[in-house]
């Protein structure tokens, strides 16, 4: 489609989704004004007119340009609708074909195939999509009633619904669209996610793990995150992921997008619990123990971050003191030589903490050469963070 030039953002181009005025009369989209605003700027991008301290908290909402767009995007995709897809492209003509319960699965895979070249192709198409509610349509899809003959076409559809779903999500966390993923909160829909999760392919087990680590995160799905946290079935999915780091590429890239899913579920206090009573520290331990030293990038780090973030709880460091080898393992994660330190530095808080209530844990990381480990640290790059970690801990093993 040809949008209108009013209906672009002057930052990013693309069609607005939340416009918002400054003060100088010029609309922006909430996201990239406020990112503007975040990296410093005080000045109006398009006139660099000077805003004062009260000027750049002041955003007010575009309803009128916003309702201009929705009336444009109804009138440029409300038209007579063919029985196909394939006879028109429009994106109503795309949706009404995923809704219908009349639709075949060989349609519904064509229709996709066209979401998913739009959404990849035009920031344009993606907005608009998003506008429309095509998440909404998408989400069903992937998560339903196993069909009674299971069908290659049926996991064909499956899958590319789940690609699409993923190429619309908003990167924004406080995104009002994400509420179509509380659609998991009905056990059956919850039951279709633990099965796809458990038997999908390698692709489609890495964007469930992605959509895990999207409703951990996002504002609208908090109590859904709790739901899925205390949920058995889930864990018994989820963390068998994370010992397929060694396995084919796409089982490679699924253990990686499980370990990002698990910190971000740990990172809220509330579902640390249930996952220390299902095991993830013993599987957490599991995949660090299979890195070599300074190897393993984000998945190391996402690791680390997690295994902190559940050595917060006395659960937690009750949990790692038992895991086979951790404080050995902690200690050799703890100076990562790596374009960033977040690894290391979750490693020496989590240790830190375990060593705080263990004197075993302490003679343990003393044994395993952590003293060599935090000097190094000390002398390297690493954060404020990392540095106050590490000499917090030279200084309890030092009075041990």
């Amino acid at each position: 489609m040809s949008v209108p030039h009013l209906f672009r953002c002057p930052i990013s181009l693309d069609i607005f989704t939340d416009p918002v005025t400054l003060c100088t009369g010029q609309t922006y989209d909430r996201q990239c004004i406020e990112r503007w605003l975040a990296d410093g700027h005080r000045t109006c991008p398009v006139t660099m007119q000077a805003l004062g301290d009260g000027d750049t908290t002041v955003l007010v909402p575009n309803r009128t340009l916003r309702h201009l767009i929705e009336r444009w995007l109804s009138a440029a995709t409300d038209h007579s609708l063919p029985e196909s897809a394939d006879d028109d492209p429009s994106l109503a003509a795309l949706k009404r074909c995923l809704q219908s319960d009349a639709t075949s699965v060989a349609a519904k895979i064509g229709a996709l195939k066209k979401v998913l070249a739009l959404a990849s192709e035009s920031d344009v198409g993606r907005a608009c999509m998003l506008q429309l509610g095509f998440l909404c349509v998408l989400l069903p899809l992937v998560f339903h009633a196993a069909p009674a003959a299971p069908a290659e076409r049926h996991a064909e559809a499956e899958e590319l619904a789940l690609q699409c779903a993923l190429s619309l999500m908003p990167s924004n966390a406080a995104a009002p669209q994400l509420d179509c993923l509380n659609m998991l909160k009905k056990e059956d829909n919850l039951a279709s996610f633990v099965r796809l999760l458990g038997r999908g392919s390698g692709r489609a087990k890495a964007g469930l793990c992605r959509l895990l680590e999207t409703v951990a995160t996002a504002a609208a799905t908090r109590d859904l995150a709790l739901v899925v946290a205390a949920s058995p079935r889930v864990w018994q999915a989820l963390l068998p992921l994370l010992q397929q780091h060694a396995g084919p590429a796409t089982d490679a890239r699924a253990s990686e997008a499980a370990v990002r899913a698990i910190a971000a579920v740990c990172a809220a206090e509330p579902a640390r619990g249930s996952a220390i009573h299902h095991g993830a520290v013993g599987a957490l331990f599991r995949h660090l123990s299979w890195w070599a030293y300074g190897k393993g990038g984000g998945a190391v780090s996402s690791a680390l971050a997690a295994v902190e973030a559940l050595a917060e709880t006395e659960a937690g460091r009750r949990a790692v003191a038992r895991a086979p080898g951790a404080t050995r393992i902690l200690v050799r994660h703890v100076f990562m030589m790596s374009s960033s330190n977040d690894g290391s530095e979750h490693a020496a808080a989590a240790l830190l903490a375990v060593c705080r209530e263990s004197r075993a844990a302490r003679s343990e990381a003393v044994g395993a050469g952590v003293v060599t480990q935090l000097l190094l640290l000390l002398q390297s790059q690493c954060g404020a963070r990392a540095k106050a970690k590490a000499r917090a801990l030279l200084k309890l093993l030092k009075s041990r």
